[in-house]
């Protein structure tokens, strides 16, 4: 063992993580990372739109009924700033409309237009056919044996504390 792996394991008291971890959590990130640039893309040229403005028509797509600007951002992981400039965005284009709550002025209701949902529906299905055009040289099983993967690597995650180190 080297005196930096012993510095170490003495410092966290066991081995050190392994190097394995830091490599799967490297070409994780890579692919991420190559997926979305390649879908970047593609919206922007096919449909002249940004992947958060995409983001924002799936969330609404999925969502059961109208959301407001609040449950928006919490389901997209962004600051009620992002969403709102975002809104405004896609309310000028005519693919979300933004209603405020009788009861509180303060408080808007994001839903799709009409509009907006052809165009999502138009965007969804090209999106989709872009991810299986990826990961076209995978087989089912290779999928299915990843994703059963990645599903124990965010339970992981979720059981880990934010703020432990070791």
């Amino acid at each position: 063992m080297t005196a930096r792996a012993q510095a170490i394991e003495d410092k966290h008291g066991g081995a050190p993580l392994s190097k394995d971890s830091l490599r799967l959590w490297l070409k994780l990130l890579t692919c991420t990372s190559v997926i979305e640039k390649r879908v970047r893309g593609r919206l922007r040229q096919r449909f002249g739109t940004t992947l958060p403005r995409f983001d924002v028509l799936a969330t609404l797509d999925h969502a059961a009924g109208p959301l407001t600007m609040g449950q928006l951002s919490s389901r997209l992981l962004v600051s009620n700033g992002n969403v709102t400039g975002l809104v405004a965005r896609l309310e000028a284009a005519g693919y979300v409309s933004r209603i405020a709550d009788a009861a509180d002025r303060r408080t808007f209701y994001v839903t799709l237009t009409p509009k907006g949902r052809r165009s999502f529906d138009q965007m969804a299905a090209a999106h989709e056919g872009w991810i299986e055009d990826m990961f076209q040289s995978l087989g089912a099983g290779q999928i299915a044996a990843m994703t059963e993967g990645l599903e124990r690597i965010k339970s992981a995650l979720a059981e880990a504390r934010p703020g432990d180190a070791r």
